[in-house]
């Protein structure tokens, strides 16, 4: 166990005292908040990105950006849903400079396979179509449709997270889903 300014470091403290004490100057302390949510949130931006380096770029920022703006964060016992919020945003600020056209073919099989190494009901052969489909989708569609079905989040978490409401979400995820069943047959004629 690591000591840090007299305080042990344990992963099992709860967001708000992490939080608190990095606020109170234990820098180090951000080390767990960052331990906590790296995986989860690195396979969402690799799925969303298309590879592993824009991905961490985006992660990267976004805990740079969350740690800046630590003291403002209002609820500090939602500290993931906040961090989420920002990696989202990253997110979306990342695939609209690179352009739809670049995101047409995800060449990173090493992202991809760590990317679902935590969802083993992606099937293999899959795989490398599944993440193509999902890169034609709209962005917002991606979105949703990653949250809702890869992270498995609830439609008000999602709204919580995204500041849309839920019917539109629920559209978003409906279009989602027809335009990859559509994207996905073509590739089994």
């Amino acid at each position: 166990m690591a000591i840090s300014q007299g305080l042990p470091l344990q992963s099992d403290n709860d967001d708000a005292e992490i939080v608190a004490r990095v606020v109170a100057g234990d820098t180090a302390a951000y080390a767990i908040l960052v331990g906590r949510y790296r995986a989860q949130f690195t396979r969402y931006a690799v799925r969303m990105l298309g590879n592993r380096e824009d991905a961490e770029e985006a992660l990267q920022d976004a805990f740079l950006r969350a740690y800046r703006s630590l003291a403002k964060c209002d609820d500090p016992v939602r500290f993931g849903s906040w961090l989420f919020r920002i990696l989202a945003n990253r997110c979306r600020t990342a695939g609209t400079r690179r352009g739809r056209r670049e995101r047409t073919f995800v060449r990173d099989d090493v992202a991809l396979l760590d990317a679902s190494e935590e969802h083993p009901e992606d099937q293999t052969a899959w795989r490398e179509e599944i993440q193509r489909a999902l890169l034609m989708l709209e962005e917002d569609q991606r979105e949703a449709f990653l949250l809702k079905h890869v992270e498995e989040l609830g439609y008000e978490e999602i709204a919580e997270l995204t500041g849309v409401g839920v019917s539109a979400l629920k559209m978003r995820v409906k279009r989602a889903c027809e335009r990859l069943r559509a994207l996905l047959q073509e590739v089994q004629r």
